[in-house]
């Protein structure tokens, strides 16, 4: 991730990776990164039991020269946090919970794990996204589970507009498919935690075989992520009853609606002309609305 990314977004995805000592700093910034931005390396240090050289190593980890440099970015965060959240429900849920509350902190919780996954987005990476789909012979999607329901609705779409797109949900068809990939192809893989081996596995495949692979995760440091020609990253936040995929897959549809406007304004002729004969052909199917 690039430094242009929100300090505790970048802490959340490198979290999984790090040491032992390391996440322990993490806990104690995302507990309360205010706290940390106005304490002294000494004081966090205390505070996480741990030593000054492992502070200093923790903020190499998220490409900071320093522990300066780390406060700064985390005043600079909750500066800002501060004017935009004020008001905003707390994201959390209890089971004396009215459906109005329930509603409001889903609204929060997702609006804000969309602006942050827009804060971060690579955009040229998104545009290379693009031209690697606008061209490709064939489109394998790999996902399972909760993020397959989310990557069934690019497919289809992309489906729609005369690109051939399949997606495989089943590790065995994902992988025979990915066999007969070549760089004429793309294979796009979509997974939160990015250590599903059942998407890994085919997405390592495509890419042995040439295809350009074109990966979506939470995590930049996964295994997923490792086989990526392109890397696009969400920037969810787990919340209670709703961790993982689910979590996830508003700012996963966030970066697929952006691939796929992307291939309808590179083909926009055909794509229109595709979308209107599915009209025309579906017309009869519609009923009438009294």
């Amino acid at each position: 991730m690039g430094l242009r990314t929100g300090i505790l977004t970048r802490i959340r995805a490198v979290a999984p990776t790090l040491t032992v000592a390391h996440q322990r700093v993490a806990e104690r910034i995302l507990a309360d990164p205010g706290a940390v931005a106005s304490a002294t390396i000494t004081e966090l240090a205390e505070r996480c039991e741990t030593s000054l050289t492992t502070i200093t190593r923790f903020c190499r980890e998220l490409d900071l020269p320093g522990y300066a440099e780390l406060r700064l970015a985390l005043a600079t965060e909750v500066g800002r946090d501060d004017g935009r959240d004020r008001g905003r429900p707390l994201i959390a849920f209890s089971p004396e919970d009215p459906m109005s509350k329930v509603v409001a902190s889903l609204v929060a919780s997702d609006t804000r794990s969309m602006e942050d996954t827009a804060a971060q987005l690579d955009l040229a990476a998104v545009e290379r996204a693009v031209a690697a789909l606008s061209r490709a012979r064939t489109i394998d999607v790999y996902a399972v589970s909760g993020s397959a329901g989310v990557a069934m609705d690019v497919q289809l779409r992309l489906h729609s507009i005369g690109r051939p797109c399949h997606l495989w949900k089943d590790v065995h068809d994902a992988i025979c498919s990915a066999n007969v990939r070549d760089h004429r192809d793309v294979a796009l893989a979509v997974s939160h935690s990015g250590a599903t081996a059942e998407v890994v596995e085919p997405i390592r495949v495509a890419r042995e075989r040439g295809a350009t692979t074109i990966v979506i995760t939470n995590f930049p440091r996964s295994p997923l992520a490792d086989a990526a020609d392109i890397l696009l990253t969400t920037a969810a936040q787990d919340a209670p009853f709703r961790v993982g995929g689910l979590a996830a897959r508003h700012t996963q549809m966030l970066i697929l609606d952006c691939l796929y406007i992307g291939v309808v304004q590179r083909t926009l002729d055909a794509s229109e002309q595709a979308m209107d004969r599915a009209a025309a052909a579906l017309s009869r199917h519609r009923l009438p609305i009294r």
